[in-house]
C-alpha cells in the first residue's frame, strides 16, 4: 500500500471520528509515513525537521497532533526515559519492543513473541482491551562499561 493510500485511510477514519483533518496534521502523518523504519522522533525533532522543510507549523501544534495521533493509534508513544517521549509509526505489525542504552541513548527494536503472550494473557485475565504493548530493557552498549560511566548511571 502506497504513503498516500495508508495516509487517505487514516484520514477517513479521522473525519469518521468528527475530527478534522488538517494540513498541519497531514504534514505531520506524512513524515511519519516516510521515516525510514525504526526511527523514533521527539515532538522536538519533529519540529526542527518542519523547521528546515519550511512548513510553518507550531511547536504546540506539533505536539497537540503527536497527542491525537497516539490517541488514535495511529503513532506509537515511547518513553525511554529521556524527560520527553519519542514517537513512531504504528504499522499494522506485531508489537515490537526496545533495548535503550542508558549511555548513550541508543535504542536497539526487537520483537518476542514470548513477551507478547504474556501482555494478551495478562489482558484477557484483567478483561481489559490492549492498546499497545511496550517491553523496555534499559542496558549499557558493549564498550560503554568503563568505571565512569556506572559512576554516571549508579
Amino acid at each position: 500500500m502506497s504513503v498516500d493510500s495508508r495516509a487517505e485511510n487514516v484520514f477517513k477514519n479521522l473525519r469518521s471520528k468528527g475530527l478534522r483533518v488538517t494540513p498541519q496534521r497531514e504534514k505531520i502523518l506524512q513524515i511519519f509515513m516516510e521515516l525510514k523504519e525504526g526511527t523514533h522522533l521527539s515532538a522536538e525533532d519533529l519540529f526542527k525537521l518542519l523547521a528546515k522543510n519550511n512548513e510553518n507549523i507550531s511547536l504546540a501544534t506539533t505536539y497537540r497532533t503527536l497527542k491525537l495521533l497516539s490517541q488514535f493509534g495511529y503513532l506509537r508513544e515511547l518513553d525511554f526515559a529521556e524527560g520527553h517521549k519519542h514517537y513512531e509509526l504504528n504499522k499494522d505489525k506485531k508489537p515490537h519492543h526496545h533495548v535503550i542504552c542508558l549511555n548513550c541513548n541508543k535504542t536497539m527494536e526487537f520483537e518476542d513473541d514470548l513477551v507478547n503472550q504474556v501482555g494478551y494473557r495478562i489482558a484477557e485475565e484483567l478483561g481489559v482491551e490492549i492498546v499497545d504493548i511496550q517491553f523496555k530493557i534499559y542496558a549499557i552498549c558493549p564498550g560503554q562499561h568503563d568505571d565512569e560511566s556506572r559512576t554516571h548511571r549508579a
